[in-house]
């Protein structure tokens, strides 16, 4: 579990007076996986102000300061507590590896295939018919390949196509439009190429 804790000392500016400045202290703990769990590096990372002061890499095994602050106030009493450092070097197995079981299943094992229509809209700028929307909609992972065909043959011209968006509910979705208009009698098709297909 994490706690984080702010402490405010002083009272607040008076109204209509201005902050002296405003400073920013960041600890940002990283867990990097490869081939699933087959290695894992933890990185821990203390950063004021956008600079980087002091880090830990557990492929290195000890603190390293970044500035001269971070040597001699991190570094160097964190590397001397013997206890406190076999916890760092253990975080990778007992938090990374642990977390990374948790969360695989909602995550780098989820699969949601997506939904897929065509459809006929106005076009503001041209007179005619329409164009054909090719919707892809609702699915996860992101990465995910829409080709429009027109009588078997594929159409790699003349297609706009939507960057892959986000929903904000870990699904996204992408928009493929046939610039020119239909024809009547022509069969139109758009195939989607998703992991969970």
């Amino acid at each position: 579990a994490v706690l984080a804790v702010l402490v405010v000392l002083g009272a607040p500016p008076a109204a209509g007076e201005e902050l002296s400045g405003v400073f920013q202290h960041l600890t940002m703990y990283e867990c990097h996986f490869i081939n699933g769990t087959e290695r894992v590096r933890f990185v821990d990372r203390y950063i004021y102000n956008r600079e980087q002061y002091v880090h830990f890499d557990s492929d290195v095994g000890v603190y390293v300061g970044d500035t001269p602050y971070g040597e001699e106030m991190w570094a160097r009493p964190r590397n001397r507590d013997k206890q406190f450092m076999k916890r760092m070097r253990a975080v990778a197995d007992t938090v990374c590896r642990h977390n990374y079981e948790l969360v695989t299943p909602f995550s780098v094992e989820r699969r949601v295939p997506p939904s897929v229509s065509i459809s006929l809209v106005p076009s503001s700028s041209q007179p005619g018919p329409g164009r054909l929307l090719c919707s892809v909609m609702d699915f996860y992972p992101a990465p995910v390949q829409v080709r429009r065909f027109q009588d078997g043959q594929e159409l790699p011209e003349h297609v706009v196509a939507t960057d892959v968006v986000p929903n904000g509910d870990w699904t996204y979705q992408v928009l493929v439009l046939l610039e020119s208009p239909p024809r009547r009698g022509v069969t139109y098709s758009c195939q989607v190429e998703h992991v969970s297909l």
